[in-house]
């Protein structure tokens, strides 16, 4: 029977696992949480940097950073916030693929286990090669623990991140929290100081170095993506075809009220997956 010190142990253990990751070489991604640990990602969609369209300028200082960092250059933590389905966790990905021959190593973390990131670091920094912390679709409210430890870990207090260890996130908010507008209204329940508060809720997004704005696509730009996804697919469209599949596409993006690329890759497989049961009867 355990005795009271070993029973203690037990539960401090239970709270505070000692986490561990694999050795080194063996996987390129994890997802991690607080209960299992580290998980290895084994399949995982890696599209090419070329494959992500119209949004040049955010590739170009997104994998200038990530260069920086493979090769043990100082770099930025990095946020990719805007519009759904732009390209922004893609692009983390398309990094990934690119940049995983050169050691770089990428953990998946959902927001609400973001209290634990002190412990997540902690056998990484111990290894050669380059972790990006991948936290995507983050938001917060302004009392959460995973807010308050990501604050004080990206400002340095807690130990801080090693060197080896960068943060990227994605977000449909520039903020990562929601801004209510009776803060900055007057009024007898507001705070004396509305833009004390207010300084508060973006304090956070301004502990990321570099920030990358994604926008909904044109039209234009909007069926540039889909010919390219089609082509992908091993679809040849003909000319005469072309303006028929051009209103499909846009139907297609307004029943979604969004043209973004991954409404269009929606549109490519559902047109290919169609004309092939078409064919094959």
């Amino acid at each position: 029977m355990n005795g009271p010190i070993e029973r203690i142990a037990d539960a401090l253990e239970r709270a505070f696992p000692s986490f561990q990751v694999e050795p080194e070489g063996t996987h390129l991604a994890w997802s991690f949480d607080a209960e299992r640990g580290f998980k290895p990602i084994l399949r995982m969609q890696l599209p090419d940097l070329d494959d992500l369209l119209h949004i040049e300028r955010q590739k170009r200082l997104a994998e200038r950073n990530t260069r920086q960092f493979v090769s043990g250059f100082p770099a930025n933590h990095m946020l990719l916030w805007g519009a759904r389905g732009t390209g922004k966790s893609s692009l983390i990905r398309a990094l990934l693929g690119r940049y995983g021959a050169k050691r770089l190593r990428l953990v998946e973390v959902d927001t609400h286990d973001l209290s634990r990131l002190p412990d997540l670091v902690e056998p990484l920094a111990r290894r050669t090669e380059r972790f990006v912390i991948f936290a995507d679709d983050l938001a917060f409210d302004a009392d959460d623990a995973g807010y308050r430890a990501l604050k004080a870990l990206l400002d340095g207090r807690l130990g801080g991140l090693p060197e080896n260890v960068l943060l990227y996130a994605t977000s449909n908010r520039r903020h990562l929290v929601p801004e209510p507008r009776h803060e900055n209204e007057p009024g007898a329940d507001s705070e004396l100081h509305p833009g004390e508060a207010s300084e508060e809720r973006i304090s956070l997004s301004e502990r990321f170095g570099l920030w990358l704005a994604f926008h909904p696509l044109l039209q234009a730009q909007y069926l540039e993506v889909v010919q390219h996804d089609l082509r992908r697919l091993g679809m040849c469209i003909p000319e005469s075809e072309q303006e028929r599949v051009a209103v499909e596409a846009v139907r297609f993006a307004t029943l979604r009220g969004s043209r973004s690329a991954r409404v269009a890759s929606q549109f490519a497989a559902d047109y290919a997956g169609r004309q092939r049961l078409i064919n094959a009867r």
